[in-house]
């Protein structure tokens, strides 16, 4: 493997104006093709194999209606007054007529007709019949749905519009994101003391990540796309992109500083920092692509288009780098007295720090450990559930319609339930009506009339429970009733299916708690393997996922805090506290896993490197940290600004998981894997690097470390003395 990096980073330095011409060419092309094709993402969610999703595929075929968006226009009366005055009524009947010829709009229900009057008679609600999907619903008709609810507020109305118009879709780069890069470019300066190394850091980093996403918005014309994907590809495909870079120009910037030639250094840096940079981006691709196993298709694009983005990172760090260093030479030199040029300074404070934590490994293990456990504490309280309009900040018309809502008519009115009642032969709706009368159960507010579908065989009954959405009484409820329906459903000959949007947020969250362990075994499994072949040791890849559990518990121990109870909420702009969004902890596992894997390679790497060398495994522990830590440090600062900045967006499913990836890194980073690893490694001595013979001859020598390239040319091809003891 370093051979093979050594040739490929001494070619593009050489032939840096080819390379350079190819990475433009690549995005000349996806560039062109998305101005010419442009994108279409899906905010569709289905799940395979569900009741939900059975009953939505029913429900479009027999009554398409039914499965459209939907709109709530809520409208309220002044205080002292009803919605029976003549003159609000006039506004409210107004009002939904208008409503009925906007754009996209299939019908719009009068409540006076409908009965859907509070029992005070103060507020309305009229319904909004979209007849398409949420991916097809253009931006201009809920505008123009806003523009009739704005138009009853001057006849005296409080109006707002809620529903699943609005979704929980990726928003555009903000205020916050940009800071975040901000941050990420002074810690780059300060790292490096050179503005050309920080830019040349970040140029590579931005190729690969514009690359990788337009190609996604590519894809999504001949594929199905989820629209938060872009989201997460772009806050992970941005942090690695940046940390690949970092690691690979600065050993190019201690090789220069030590007197080695320009060629030679951007070949040797590409050979070993680069050769953990292609073993931990595979361990980040492992980890995100893990994410089809749940079964999810949504989450499935989501991991394999952050997948996407890290693969393009790997390949700009080792190919589009060693030309742009190229193209650099001499410039990136360390001045004679500058601190990056006395490599024995610039590594004082890392070896500093590696000696104390290994001076005492004994005393140093219980305390991280102890600290550790007290920030995952609040993670044994983690509540789950999908977000819907009452996660929505305040402020929202959205938010205001669904309080208004479950003020005036209670909130399981904003959780329907859809019966959907199949016959085999006979009346629908006598077998529904029949049904119908066995769902008086504890919890439901109410039963409506079966609706009969086109088919001549379907009947849809609209069930009101007493909670909302997000209740755990919902959820007993849902599964209450799908408990008795078999029952019922044989009575009178028909297919019972509970379906609808609090059904299907139900069973995705069933279908994630169900795949988390798979999913965490397939993961972790794979990258243990990896990393044994990466370092042919069993105690480092077992430490490393150890690590990885402690931090995982860090980072959701910070989610619940923040999202759950509260603390700081005014801070991250956490307008509401309750349950988290469900896809957070699979999310948070698979990027946060492989993003550990970073440091774990990166730092090892160079431990392991320097035991091979010299065969002393406490002063490799010393002097590996020495070197590493520094750069871990500014990976890691990068990594969390660039996090942080994404907690700032309103994009609901985002926030949780960048305020778990900001602080999983901060404490794997600096507790897990400054701390932590080196004092494990200087516990355990030279069985750290300690391989069973059968295996030491069956696994194939990966030579991460680049001691192939310190042996003669005559000698490269012998095989290596074993490492095992």
């Amino acid at each position: 493997m370093a051979t093979l990096l050594h040739r490929l980073g001494r070619t593009a330095f050489r032939r840096r104006f080819r390379f350079l011409a190819g990475w433009l060419l690549v995005l000349f092309l996806v560039g062109g093709g998305f101005a010419a094709f442009g994108s279409h993402l899906d905010s569709e969610a289905t799940i395979p194999g569900s009741q939900s999703q059975e009953g939505i595929n029913v429900l479009e075929r027999s009554l398409p209606a039914a499965t459209g968006v939907t709109a709530q226009l809520v409208l309220v009366a002044p205080p002292g007054s009803t919605v029976d005055a003549p003159a609000h009524r006039s506004a409210i009947q107004k009002a939904v007529r208008a409503a009925s010829s906007a754009p996209q709009v299939a019908e719009a229900t009068d409540p006076f007709e409908t009965g859907n009057i509070s029992a005070d008679r103060r507020t309305a609600l009229a319904q909004v019949l979209y007849p398409i999907k949420r991916d097809v619903l253009r931006d201009g008709s809920v505008t123009a749905l806003e523009g009739v609810a704005a138009a009853a507020r001057t006849n005296g109305l409080r109006a707002e519009v809620g529903g699943t118009i609005y979704s929980t879709d990726g928003v555009p780069v903000g205020t916050g994101e940009a800071i975040g890069v901000a941050v990420a470019v002074i810690v780059l300066v300060l790292t490096f003391g050179s503005m050309l190394a920080a830019g040349l850091t970040l140029l590579t980093a931005l190729a690969g990540l514009v690359i990788g996403l337009l190609g996604l918005m590519l894809v999504s014309n001949v594929a199905t796309v989820s629209s938060t994907a872009p989201s997460l590809a772009l806050m992970v495909g941005l942090a690695v992109g940046i940390d690949y870079a970092l690691f690979i120009l600065s050993r190019h910037r201690s090789q220069l500083a030590a007197g080695m030639d320009a060629e030679e250094s951007a070949a040797r840096a590409t050979a070993t920092a680069g050769g953990a940079v292609v073993f931990a981006g595979v361990t980040v691709i492992i980890a995100l692509a893990g994410l089809t196993v749940v079964g999810i298709p949504f989450l499935s694009v989501m991991g394999l288009a952050a997948a996407l983005t890290v693969l393009m990172a790997v390949a700009a760090a080792i190919s589009l780098l060693p030309a742009l260093l190229g193209l650099a030479g001499e410039r990136l030199r360390p001045g004679p007295g500058s601190r990056a040029a006395r490599p024995e300074r610039a590594g004082a404070a890392g070896l500093r720090w590696a000696r104390l934590v290994t001076r005492r490994p004994l005393i140093t293990l219980p305390v991280v450990l102890l600290a550790l456990a007290a920030m995952a504490v609040p993670a044994l309280q983690l509540n789950l559930a999908m977000p819907d309009n009452g996660t929505a900040a305040p402020e929202s018309t959205q938010r205001k319609a669904y309080d208004l809502i479950s003020d005036a008519f209670g909130p399981g009115n904003n959780g329907r339930l859809l019966v959907l009642v199949q016959t085999r032969g006979g009346d629908p709706v006598a077998a529904a009506a029949k049904i119908a009368t066995g769902l008086d159960l504890p919890g439901v507010v109410s039963v409506s009339e079966p609706e009969p579908g086109e088919d001549g065989r379907t009947a849809v009954l609209n069930l009101v429970p007493k909670e909302g959405p997000r209740a755990k009484a919902t959820e007993r409820l849902v599964l209450d009733i799908r408990a008795r329906t078999p029952a019922l459903g044989a009575a009178a000959n028909a297919k019972v299916l509970v379906t609808g949007s609090t059904p299907a947020a139900i069973d995705v969250s069933d279908r994630l708690k169900a795949s988390l362990p798979p999913f965490t075994a397939v993961v972790v499994g794979l990258s243990l393997l990896l990393l044994l072949l990466v370092f042919r040791s069993l105690v480092v890849p077992v430490k490393a996922a150890a690590g990885f559990l402690l931090s995982a518990g860090a980072a959701f121990g910070a989610v619940v805090a923040v999202f759950q109870w509260g603390w700081f909420a005014g801070l991250f702009g956490v307008a509401t506290t309750g349950p988290v969004f469900s896809f957070m902890p699979i999310v948070v596992i698979a990027v946060l896993f492989g993003l550990a894997m970073d440091y774990q390679v990166f730092l090892v790497s160079r431990i392991r490197e320097e035991y091979v060398r010299t065969g002393r495994a406490r002063e490799a522990v010393r002097t590996g940290a020495r070197y590493g830590t520094r750069v871990i440090t500014a990976a890691a600062l990068i990594m969390f600004a660039v996090f942080v900045g994404f907690v700032t967006t309103e994009d609901l499913t985002l926030k949780p998981i960048a305020l778990g990836l900001a602080v999983g890194v901060l404490a794997d980073a600096f507790l897990v894997r400054m701390t932590l690893v080196p004092a494990v490694l200087a516990l355990v001595g030279r069985g750290a690097w300690w391989l069973p013979r059968p295996l030491d001859r069956v696994l194939p020598d990966l030579d991460i470390e680049g001691a192939e390239l310190d042996r003669p040319r005559s000698t490269r091809d012998v095989v290596p003395v074993a490492t095992s003891l």
